[in-house]
């Protein structure tokens, strides 16, 4: 098949670091591995393609809205005039369904694949002009999002864009059930739309357990607490750094190892600092998803300190689906969606969210006990192998629209694009970026 694959928000860089940049980026490799083209369209690439994404990915990065068309300034970072930056960027869907239009042509795709954002609904709305499945993949009430961290001024055209888009849909695939239900609620009783569950999922080969070499060189090192995201207040890293340092009253030698960058770094820092284990904590900054297995070799237990009590239940946990295939041992809080990720004392260990006495027993507990934690560190692996790789991800999230992974129903033999350059040119006369791979790492 010759798919759109539809990422419209200017905040994600698809190549980037994120959780979010991370799942673009698997779902785009199983849908070439399977044999099918893509030509992905977003705002923001965040750096180069894979080298291993081949001929079949064509990139088509839009412009950004910086401006209205009766002259209101626009930040690029969204600070100020948010009213002006909502208007421009709902303007702006009309060229990338235009975009979509275009690179398109005559035959069109076979099937889009939409990543909802706050904005845009031209993926779906493309689809349903042509009479071809879509797949609406939704991550979060992203209205409510806006609101709480941001600011929201043109809240009903929000509204607008989630039912436009849902009811566009052939099948809408959402994180969680709170998610799904959050989208159920905007699709009214008389849409037809079918609405699914897929939570996240892992990429079992590129993240797997440390070598045996590297497991006996950790063996004589101080026992390292580990944590792999952005640093922002609702990840509870703050919580999770109080926790180490009460570890470190009985564990004295006790590390913790933030692997991520984020708002909240210098915060951290200067808590380090004034609870006295500044020397016991490491800060990589940003990394490369390549470079995460490397980082999770380095932890004996990884953690998932989510804050009780902060209404984002919704949540599907990127990292600990990572934590689990790389064969950690994983202590999270029971907040949200980890209950249901995580069988206590099977596959991890759950605490109450907000408690760093409550998470320093649990590490405590694994730092005195390694046969437990190698026991749920197997364990966990095998959850995720079993039900939660992206391949199985995406295949059933396609399967939610009437479509087949696999190539042989339906990948366009012989369909893989030649040219080297797409057309960049935005229908607006904006200067796009549109690029593509063939010939440059393939």
């Amino acid at each position: 098949m010759r798919i759109a694959y539809v990422c419209a928000d200017p905040g994600i860089p698809v190549f980037g670091t994120k959780g979010a940049s991370v799942h673009v980026q698997e779902v785009v490799r199983v849908l070439l591995a399977a044999g099918h083209t893509v030509d992905l369209f977003c705002r923001r690439t965040g750096g180069a393609p894979p080298a291993a994404a081949g001929r079949r990915l064509r990139v088509h990065e839009l412009a950004r809205p910086t401006a209205r068309a009766d002259g209101a300034g626009v930040r690029d970072d969204g600070g100020t005039d948010v009213a002006a930056r909502e208007a421009a960027l709902l303007a702006a869907d009309d060229h990338l369904h235009d975009a979509l239009t275009a690179a398109g042509g005559r035959a069109g795709f076979d099937a889009v694949y939409e990543r909802y954002s706050l904005w845009s609904r031209a993926g779906t709305r493309y689809a349903a002009t042509r009479r071809i499945p879509a797949v609406l993949e939704v991550n979060a009430p992203l209205p409510a999002e806006q609101a709480r961290h941001r600011g929201l001024v043109h809240a009903a055209e929000a509204d607008a864009v989630v039912r436009d888009a849902a009811r566009a849909a052939t099948a809408v695939v959402c994180v969680s059930e709170p998610v799904a239900a959050w989208v159920r609620g905007h699709l009214g009783p008389r849409h037809t739309t079918r609405v699914v569950v897929e939570p996240n999922g892992v990429d079992v080969d590129r993240i797997r357990p440390a070598p045996a070499a590297a497991a006996a060189a950790a063996a004589g090192r101080p026992f390292t607490v580990g944590f792999v995201g952005t640093l922002k207040p609702w990840h509870g890293t703050a919580t999770l750094l109080d926790a180490v340092a009460l570890l470190r009253r009985t564990v004295p030698d006790a590390r913790l190892l933030l692997v991520g960058d984020g708002p909240e770094a210098a915060d951290l820092r200067r808590r380090a600092g004034a609870a006295g284990i500044a020397d016991a904590v490491t800060f990589t900054g940003a990394v490369r998803p390549a470079e995460v297995p490397g980082w999770l070799h380095r932890m004996d237990v990884a953690a998932a300190p989510y804050p009780a009590g902060d209404g984002a239940g919704y949540f599907s946990p990127l990292k600990v689906y990572e934590y689990l295939a790389a064969g950690l041992p994983v202590v999270a809080s029971a907040v949200g969606q980890l209950p249901a990720v995580l069988d206590d004392g099977t596959t991890g260990l759950l605490v109450p969210g907000s408690d760093p006495g409550a998470l320093a027993a649990a590490l405590r507990r694994l730092a005195d006990d390694p046969v437990l934690g190698r026991r749920l560190g197997r364990a966990g692996r095998a959850s995720v192998v079993a039900t939660r790789t992206w391949t199985q991800v995406v295949d059933r999230s396609l399967a939610a629209a009437g479509l087949r992974l696999g190539s042989a129903d339906g990948a366009v033999a012989g369909g893989a694009p030649e040219c080297a350059v797409a057309d960049a040119t935005a229908p607006d006369g904006a200067a796009s970026s549109a690029y593509q791979t063939a010939g440059e790492v393939g």
